[in-house]
């Protein structure tokens, strides 16, 4: 952990993406998984706007962009095995896949839900083989979606059928999907009726793929996998709080509890600065060891490290954004750090980095029309003096 805490206190902007004609906050970041000969080329951003920006993932310099107006893109991700392939769930009921190294703006392959579904959240299985879907709640439905997702890599475009649904386990919008890292049959679900729900989409059915439920008692905003050979699971909530299970505990007389703070603002205490929300979390391999980010209202990002016996902060990221973080990437191979947010910035933090670039921070912030309006004025009344 003190190697990571001087990692993290090393990190400084690297590279600041510039801002586009229509500015919107940076929702969720994935880049794509590196070939073996390489590290990972590409960056790809869920916007406000309804769009997934693709970037250059050393130079931040924006690529292309895929829009699905008139409906909502939710989160976003890239195959395993093809880096120039890349997902998100629409809230049209279908999950579109676009493949990079086409001009075209048309998906390339559309997995289609049923005809009442709006998705929220989805994730691809380590294999590549098998997505998941999660669907607001209507009328009294709820679903998890699946579809097989062979064939992306080479995309035969065209529209695909679920393989079925599981309709039982919750009761409420489905605000999070997250597939086992190495384990392709394993599935993690959050609810805003508080339900963590662990499945083996090997079983027949769902009542047998259902491996176990834990509450979190509040609405999940994050869920993720920790431990050695991630057998915990843990989220994060909508009121800040923070749950972590041990799923290896579950046939023992031990507690499969390992960690619930109610607010983590309330306990983790962050020196001059305070904690205003948490954004995700991030199981770091090689120490063995989950760490939590949040941040304020301001653009600072603190970090967290989780123990059974709390969370502790391990420092603050200043100076870099202007506005709420809403999202993150750590890239574990070469410790940099992707942060995304409100004020419209993607910023690539490296340790030891030197920012090239001179641009005032504070024009970084999205301006209101009233502002774009006062800026003019001020520039025109400059050269008339002149």
């Amino acid at each position: 952990v003190e190697r990571i805490e001087e990692q993290l206190a090393s990190l400084r902007i690297a590279k600041r993406s510039t801002l586009s004609k229509e500015p919107a906050y940076l929702l969720d970041i994935d880049v794509s998984k590196p070939a073996q000969s390489e590290s990972s080329r590409f960056v790809a951003v869920s916007c406000s706007n309804k769009s997934i920006r693709v970037y250059n993932r050393e130079t931040l310099n924006f690529l292309r962009e895929y829009s699905s107006r008139p409906g909502i893109l939710n989160g976003v991700r890239f195959a395993h095995a093809c880096d120039s392939v890349v997902f998100s769930a629409c809230s049209d009921g279908t999950v579109k896949c676009w493949d990079i190294r086409l001009a075209t703006q048309k998906a390339v392959q559309v997995f289609s839900g049923y005809p009442s579904n709006v998705f929220i959240s989805f994730d691809i299985n380590c294999n590549d083989l098998i997505i998941c879907a999660g669907t607001e709640k209507v009328d009294k439905d709820t679903f998890l979606v699946f579809w097989d997702a062979r064939g992306i890599t080479n995309c035969a475009s065209g529209t695909k059928e679920p393989l079925g649904v599981y309709a039982e386990s919750h009761n409420d919008d489905i605000t999070k999907i997250c597939f086992h890292p190495i384990e392709p049959n394993l599935v993690v679900s959050g609810s805003t009726d508080g339900l963590v729900n662990v499945f083996d989409i090997n079983e027949d059915n769902e009542d047998d793929a259902l491996i176990s439920t834990c509450n979190s008692d509040s609405s999940v905003s994050f869920i993720g996998w920790s431990g050695k050979n991630y057998k915990q699971v843990y989220c994060l909530t909508h009121d800040e709080g923070f749950c972590w299970w041990d799923i290896a505990q579950l046939d023992t007389e031990e507690p499969i509890t390992l960690l619930h703070v109610l607010d983590v603002r309330d306990t983790v205490c962050v020196g001059n600065d305070s904690l205003h929300y948490l954004v995700g979390g991030l199981y770091h391999e090689k120490a063995d060891k989950l760490f939590l980010v949040g941040g304020t209202s301001t653009g600072s990002i603190h970090l967290m490290s989780c123990g059974t016996d709390g969370l502790s902060p391990l420092g603050t990221l200043c100076g870099g954004h202007s506005a709420t973080v809403r999202s993150f990437c750590w890239n574990l191979t070469d410790e940099s750090l992707l942060t995304g947010g409100e004020d419209a910035q993607l910023l690539l933090w490296k340790p030891g980095a030197v920012e090239r670039s001179l641009a005032k921070k504070a024009s970084m912030k999205i301006a209101s029309s009233v502002q774009k309006r006062v800026r003019i004025h001020n520039s025109s009344l400059k050269s008339r003096k002149k």
